[in-house]
């Protein structure tokens, strides 16, 4: 996040001036300094382990990724607003139209009035050629009386509503403004939680590095060990399977009509196409996801609208158990639910994992399962 410097101390001129801003000088340094070993030195103070730091960053990952959903859900709402603001505006557009046409008519009507409506029948009988004329003037004057009443009712309408256009678009707007400053705010909160991580991470000396990535390797081997074993039960149940049978997923059953089968590896297909981009929060493609961004981008290639957020996209579809999972279902993680990828089978997902890491494939066992999903 960028720092806000305050304005720089003129120096003054005169040598009083000179020796009053080195003294100021001076002390600024001694605060600085005096601050930096109080901060540095707390010889008391426990220095926390990798595996601490590890914890912490992996905390504020999973806060940063709650925070994203919260800005996913607000940016859709906000989105929304939007249309609907825009749909106002040219509604009124339009409706300026007709109101500028009913205006011209009625001018129109008013000025045929004033031309003829101010001499009297009686007149206009005696300057007419013939009485026919006479009688298909009188006609015309009745008409046009009539559409002059028909205008003057249009334009009452078309205010009426043009005053509900005003009141609705002032209401959108208000919601519209209010969406935005919520999602100014969630994107300040995801951005200090990320920074903090960062911050974390780069006070880590290069042995402390290659310590914490260790610690990464051991957690990722201990899930590939589950996801392997999980490999073995489905090829196990597959065996097992009577011939011709369909079935798809690790609890050996069939697919409602195959449809889900098909549906599925469209969503796969493109999650695999889409491996190696990189996260970013809030992003929904073509060149970088977040996680429900990745999952409702998959799915939709497959014909299926799914919601933005994780927290919406748990609840379409069928829940399912782990030992129940088919290619193309959606896990999510943790119990705040922040976080979903894509099963493919054999314990392994899809998922765009966490700031700094690309679209890749891992084992579901390397968070906590909340629960699954058949979206289709």
């Amino acid at each position: 996040m960028a720092s806000h410097r305050k304005p720089r101390t003129p120096i003054l001129a005169t040598p009083g001036g000179r020796r009053t801003a080195a003294g100021l000088t001076t002390a600024a340094l001694a605060s600085v300094t005096l601050l930096s070993q109080t901060a540095n030195a707390a010889p008391n103070a426990p220095q926390p382990s990798i595996g601490e730091v590890k914890q912490k960053v992996d905390d504020l990952y999973r806060q940063a990724e709650v925070a994203t959903q919260k800005y996913n859900g607000a940016k859709e709402k906000a989105d929304g607003q939007q249309r609907t603001v825009n749909r106002l505006l040219d509604e009124a557009a339009r409706l300026a139209d007709k109101m500028n046409e009913s205006r011209r008519r009625l001018g129109a009507f008013a000025s045929a009035q004033y031309q003829a409506g101010g001499i009297s029948p009686t007149a206009q009988l005696m300057l007419a050629k013939d009485p026919q004329q006479f009688v298909d003037r009188n006609h015309l004057m009745e008409q046009l009386t009539g559409r002059q009443k028909q205008a003057i009712t249009d334009y009452e309408d078309q205010a009426a509503t043009a005053a509900r256009q005003r009141a609705e678009a002032t209401h959108s707007l208000e919601a519209l403004q209010q969406s935005q400053e919520t999602l100014k705010q969630t994107k300040r909160n995801v951005q200090s939680k990320l920074a903090e991580a960062q911050q974390l991470l780069s006070r880590l000396t290069a042995q402390e590095k290659a310590r914490l990535a260790e610690l990464e390797r051991q957690k990722e081997a201990e899930a590939q060990r589950k996801a392997a074993e999980e490999a073995r039960k489905e090829a196990q149940q597959r065996q097992q399977q009577p011939s011709g049978g369909t079935g798809t997923g690790s609890g050996g059953g069939t697919s409602d009509s195959g449809s889900y089968s098909t549906k599925a590896g469209k969503a796969l297909a493109f999650a695999r196409s889409q491996i190696g981009k990189p996260y970013v929060w809030g992003a929904t493609g073509p060149s970088s996801y977040d996680c429900s961004g990745l999952t409702q981008a998959a799915w939709r290639a497959a014909g299926v609208d799914l919601p933005r957020t994780t927290w919406d996209q748990v609840k379409v579809g069928t829940r399912v158990s782990s030992s129940d999972l088919q290619p193309g279902d959606l896990v999510f993680f943790f119990n705040d639910i922040s976080h979903v990828g894509m099963y493919i089978g054999g314990g392994e997902m899809i998922h765009a994992p966490h700031p700094g890491a690309s679209v890749r494939v891992e084992s579901i066992y390397g968070m906590p399962i909340y629960g699954s999903v058949r979206p289709a």
